[in-house]
């Protein structure tokens, strides 16, 4: 069968819901009998395990990660002109969230090996304005949170983890979230643990943060048409949560799934002979370097992401032959048309510029088989065999 008729997609949602198919009805049936969709029992008990399983005290269901993230912001008061440090390369609603409400992005450039914030860069940025910092765990692996949870006690500064891609990763046996002054996760279908829409936490062990948020996420409301702050409606649906409850049963073993995906990949990729050393020069050198899994860190593989010789021409390779990749950014947020009034250029974060010209994420899902995998590898192979 040619590949063009077994193609390999990015992501192949279809196979985990054979898996937990009738766990699923079994559920949203019973939300439909409940007629209960907004809130309520299911959501509550999703915090309570969500919160379990990221060893925190406190759990709010929000309408997605991006939410999530507005919900936190508004939390510990940011308001227009103060400053909010993150980094230059990840999603945008890291930094778009900053600015909705008015506050300043401050872009820090990103260490080459893990794509997270790099601390070394972080103390030049921090100004009497800073009143808060966003780590993202990009791709499944944790920043570095103990210099940067020393940098925002020596700055008395909030930390947001923006741990979206990043549910169930540790650092040091700390879980994802837990570290900072809140933490938040997204369960856009695409993540680790997805949703059947949009749905997102946040999670805390500060018990005034927590109630913060839980007013925030309902027009900023304690009571019903009793509103302290100007909230939102970050409302999560019941239906979101429900789902969300089954696949939480099953994250871990899909984790390791992922885990040993990566591994193989690894061996096959050195046995392929194409892997470059870290920190080579890929526009002289023909092949790829593979992502680099730093100790005392659980990575969950949210995306696995490798750095290419001629990335765009090997992606359109892989599609040609029935494999799906994609670009996890194709352009760094400073050098996004919404953020020019900040000031950046073009130059101003090397590290953010260059992951964003080498970078491709491969298929990395659980349910990818070894043949798929051995696949992906010869085709990538092949690829610079032509050259």
């Amino acid at each position: 069968m040619s590949s063009a008729n077994n193609p390999i997609p990015l992501l192949d949602l279809r196979a985990q819901y054979q898996t937990i198919k009738n766990e699923i009805l079994d559920v949203v049936h019973e939300v439909l009998e409940s007629q209960y969709f907004i809130l309520g029992p299911e959501v509550q008990g999703l915090e309570e395990e969500i919160g379990s399983y990221s060893t925190c005290e406190f759990a709010i269901g929000v309408s997605s990660g991006t939410d999530a993230l507005l919900a936190s912001l508004m939390a510990v008061g940011i308001k227009p002109g103060q400053e909010v440090i993150v980094p230059a390369y990840t999603f945008f609603s890291t930094a778009g969230s900053v600015y909705r409400l008015g506050g300043k992005p401050v872009f820090v450039d990103i260490d080459p090996t893990t794509y997270n914030i790099d601390p070394n860069h972080i103390n030049e940025t921090v100004s009497p304005s800073t009143r808060a910092m966003i780590p993202v765990h990009l791709f499944g692996q944790m920043a570095d949170m103990d210099a940067l949870m020393g940098i925002a006690e020596t700055n008395d500064i909030f930390v947001i983890e923006d741990a979206a891609q990043a549910i169930g990763a540790e650092f040091k046996g700390k879980c994802a979230g837990s570290i900072g002054h809140l933490g938040i996760f997204s369960f856009f279908p695409s993540k680790n643990l997805g949703a059947f829409g949009d749905g997102g936490m946040v999670v805390t062990n500060d018990s005034m943060l927590s109630k913060r948020v839980r007013m925030m996420r309902n027009h900023g409301g304690k009571t019903k048409y009793e509103n302290q702050f100007v909230g939102g409606n970050f409302r999560l649906d019941a239906l979101q949560a429900a789902v969300l409850r089954v696949k939480l049963r099953h994250l871990d073993s899909w984790t390791r799934g992922r885990q040993e995906n990566a591994a193989l990949f690894r061996r096959l990729f050195t046995e392929a002979g194409i892997t470059l050393p870290v920190g080579v020069d890929l526009s002289k050198e023909k092949g790829i370097t593979l992502p680099i899994e730093k100790e005392q860190r659980r990575h969950i593989y949210n995306q696995f992401v490798i750095r290419a010789f001629k990335r765009d021409e090997l992606k359109e390779y892989l599609s040609r032959n029935g494999i799906a990749s994609e670009i996890y950014y194709p352009k760094s947020l400073h050098e996004q048309e919404c953020f020019k009034d900040l000031g950046y250029k073009t130059g101003d974060f090397p590290e953010s510029e260059r992951a964003a010209k080498e970078t491709l994420a491969l298929p990395i899902y659980p349910e990818l088989t070894d043949s798929q995998q051995e696949r992906i590898v010869s085709i990538i192979a092949e690829f610079y065999t032509s050259l």
